[in-house]
């Protein structure tokens, strides 16, 4: 029943709904309409009434003009004016405004002072402070009508020149837009008026049409729009007017300002009655609209309520019970299609519940689901062996074979893994290439044996899609409990020694206490790896190379340093390959350079010119960004490429020898100069390093460390330094740290040594005091 109420109440609730829109649409489209209707006739009430406001002024100055030229033609008062009868003048003012209603008379002089005046402000005697105005008005040939604040109220001035028969005076005449003024325009216009004068920025006395209690808040509308003109709705003590702004007048410290306003309330109450009207429809329409809605909810709630059960039933998870609904509509086809649906959903849960544990592929135990094995194994306390394997080239046989042929070599792993395990057993597929496999109850030496078997039987090869595929398999062991009290630190455990086999002649490794913790330290320094540049954790040490031949030290080379805030000064033969198998190699060689480049343009400005050798790595060689980078750089910086040397190991060159050449030949065209680093441990051969355009061979320091005149090791430098020599480049032994090794090394007229004999790596301070030494100082230590 409760169903059934809310369903009839849905079903109303949506049918008043919709008559309350389509009423609402009407009352307020209405509503809109009429706003607008009254809305637009005021507004042409305002341009009607600004029309007639700019006609009457037009009347008022004709008026003005034509009584300001009679006055200045009348022979007695331009007799009076040249005669400097100022009582004449000032008798002929007054009878003269009294005849036309002009409140003010003025006489200027031709220099503007005043000569006679009837208006108390402007004394006679002064200068007047429109002279200016007019004389701007008449020299641009303006309407010869001025509007400007005088006595605190707007005023209109026109003036005339006397004329005797040349201009001996003039004659300023106007009258005070005043109330009888504002009352005339409303009556001709039927809008409420109001004038504001602002002179020295100090607002006058408001002159209106409007109520007294309305007077303050027009004052404060008139100076908010005394910038600008226009027309905007405004609302004065719950009195709504569309109001036309107009500034009359305007410079830089006064204004005179009108507002026409159309009262918009009395024309809104013409149609309240229409308003009544619509809401007494509106209100039958929606009595309707709720009984006819019951009624049709009635009709159909009952089978809508048994739909309803039956999806309650589907949601507890009975999926037997049909729906009985002896219905031809659309509710008996619901029916149909909700008993289909609830065998759907049965055949379809328990898919996805196996799915869920399972791989797709093969079948087997999902991660989760053996993690909820190894879980339930601990919790129990079963002892319990892990062999985490991971195949290597899974990758490459997809290559050899295609996608299709992997998936089917993974079938035939899991089918071969499985025949070799016990029933109480779990085999695990983890993700592509590795599996899990979980050993109820046995110990490591059984662990290890069977590993050993599995990698054997791995071992040899299968016939996939044409091709005979066999699998190089890494196995890594951890065991319950000796190796971990949890799944995932025994998974996790098990991962690291799989890793470690890689490292393993037999490819097979059993997890070592404290390996987590040296793989926690790798990946905590691969993190913080990217942020180091950015924080200010790297540093330069700069480890001199000694010009054999000359005796001083005119180069060295640029060794990258890492105060990690967790671990300290971490060495490079650390961070170095994690960089390089992070990506983050470049990111560290963009550093070098570019520290590398800044200090060496300090050490210019200071007097200290060096050839700085910086390491470039194998990733840098296999795009052009890197020559494009180091050119800008060294604009930037303004120093000589000359000062720069790239070291670059031979196994880099070989990596991908085209691209490398070609970037080396882009470095070299921007006149930076390159040295092979390491020469005799990678594999080129003469013939290719004939191709690089490198103008040093630097010989590894496992050639020349206890390099001994008797030895094999000096065959291969001697006959390395000669064979350099021929092919025009220079040599560099590294490593140096007897002084016998250097006497050699000199004989052999080898160029340059670097070494702990010459100095350890330096801070660039240090360095710099270091280089500052006198020669014999430097030297004391090699000879």
């Amino acid at each position: 029943m409760k169903l059934r109420s809310s369903y009839q109440a849905r079903v109303a609730t949506v049918l008043i709904l919709l008559s309350l829109v389509v009423i609402g649409a009407l009352y307020f489209s209405v509503k809109m309409a009429t706003r607008q209707a009254v809305h637009g006739q005021a507004l042409a009430q305002l341009q009607v009434g600004t029309r007639v406001f700019e006609r009457l002024l037009d009347v008022r100055g004709r008026r003005l003009a034509d009584g300001v030229q009679l006055l200045a033609a009348d022979f007695g008062f331009r007799d009076a004016v040249a005669s400097g009868d100022s009582a004449t003048m000032r008798s002929v003012l007054l009878n003269h405004g009294k005849r036309i209603n002009a409140s003010d008379m003025i006489l200027l002089g031709m220099d503007g002072k005043v000569l006679a005046s009837t208006v108390d402000e402007v004394a006679e005697g002064s200068s007047f402070r429109y002279d200016q105005a007019l004389r701007e008005m008449r020299r641009q040939r303006q309407a010869a009508l001025l509007i400007v604040p005088l006595q605190g109220t707007p005023h209109l001035l026109v003036e005339a020149p006397v004329l005797a028969p040349l201009p001996i005076a003039r004659v300023v005449m106007g009258f005070s837009m005043d109330t009888a003024f504002a009352d005339e325009l409303r009556s001709l216009s039927n809008l409420e008026v109001s004038f504001l004068a602002i002179d020295r920025q100090q607002p006058g006395t408001l002159v209106s049409t409007q109520p007294q209690v309305l007077r303050d808040s027009i004052v404060s509308l008139m100076l908010g729009a005394s910038t600008h003109e226009g027309v905007s709705t405004t609302e004065h003590l719950a009195h709504r007017f569309l109001s036309q702004s107009l500034v009359l007048a305007s410079d830089a410290d006064s204004q005179v300002l009108a507002l026409l306003q159309s009262p918009l309330d009395s024309a809104m109450q013409a149609f309240v009655p229409l308003d009544e009207k619509i809401l007494a429809i509106a209100l039958v329409a929606l009595a309707a609209s709720l009984v006819g809605a019951l009624l049709l909810a009635r009709g159909v709630s009952r089978p809508v309520q048994a739909l309803a059960q039956a999806a309650e039933r589907i949601g507890h998870g009975d999926y037997q019970t049909p729906v009985i609904l002896t219905r031809s509509d659309e509710l008996g086809r619901l029916a149909v299609a909700l008993n289909a649906m609830q065998s759907g959903i049965a055949e379809r849960e328990q898919q996805l519940a196996h799915n869920a544990l399972h791989d797709r592929l093969t079948g087997l135990p999902n991660r989760a689901l053996a993690m909820e094995r190894l879980g339930s194994a601990i919790a129990t306390q079963r002892p319990m062996a892990l062999i985490y394997l991971g195949i290597d080239n899974l990758r490459a046989a997809s290559e050899t074979a295609g996608p299709d042929a992997v998936d089917e070599l993974l079938l035939n792993v899991s089918r071969r893994l499985q025949a070799v395990l016990r029933p109480r057993d779990t085999l695990a597929h983890l993700i592509a290439d590795e599996f899990l496999l979980l050993l109820d109850g046995a110990g490591r030496d059984e662990a290890v044996g069977l590993a050993d078997k599995l990698q054997q039987l791995l071992l040899r090869p299968q016939r996939i899609a044409g091709h005979d595929l066999a699998l190089d398999c890494r196995l890594g062991i951890a065991v319950y409990p000796d190796d971990g009290d949890s799944a995932q630190s025994l998974l996790e455990r098990a991962a690291i020694a799989m890793k470690d086999a890689a490292q393993m002649p037999g490819r097979l490794q059993v997890y070592e206490p404290g390996r987590d913790l040296a793989h926690r330290r790798q990946i905590t320094l691969i993190r913080d790896l990217r942020h180091a540049p950015g924080q200010g954790q790297l540093l330069l040490h700069y480890q001199p190379k000694l010009d054999i031949r000359l005796g001083h030290v005119r180069q060295a080379e640029a060794l990258l340093r890492w105060q990690h805030p967790q671990f300290g000064m971490v060495s490079p033969a650390e961070f170095i390959p994690l960089a390089e198998r992070s990506g983050s190699i470049q990111l560290l060689t963009q550093w070098v350079i570019e520290e590398g480049i800044r200090q060496l343009c300090e050490w210019n400005r200071r007097g200290l010119y060096l050839q700085l050798s910086l390491n470039i790595s194998a990733d840098d060689l296999l795009g052009d960004e890197l020559a494009h980078r180091v050119s800008a750089l060294l604009r930037r910086y303004g120093l000589p490429a000359e000062q720069l040397v790239f070291e670059i190991t031979e196994s880099a060159v070989m990596r991908e020898p085209e691209k490398a050449l070609k970037v080396l030949h882009l470095l070299r065209e921007c006149g930076i100069s390159l040295s092979v680093d390491d020469f005799g441990t990678g594999y080129s051969s003469l013939a290719h390093l004939k191709r690089l355009p490198v103008q040093e061979l630097k010989i590894d320091q496992s050639f020349v460390r206890n390099l001994d005149e008797t030895s094999e090791d000096a065959v291969i430098v001697r006959s390395t330094i000669e064979m350099s020599h021929n092919l025009g480049l220079k040599v560099v032994a590294e490593g140096v740290e007897y002084a016998h090794s250097l006497r050699l090394l000199e004989r052999w007229q080898c160029d340059t040594a670097q070494g702990y004999l010459i100095s350890r790596p330096l801070s660039a301070d240090a360095f710099e005091a270091w280089v500052a030494l006198p020669l014999s100082a430097q030297t004391s230590q090699v000879h």
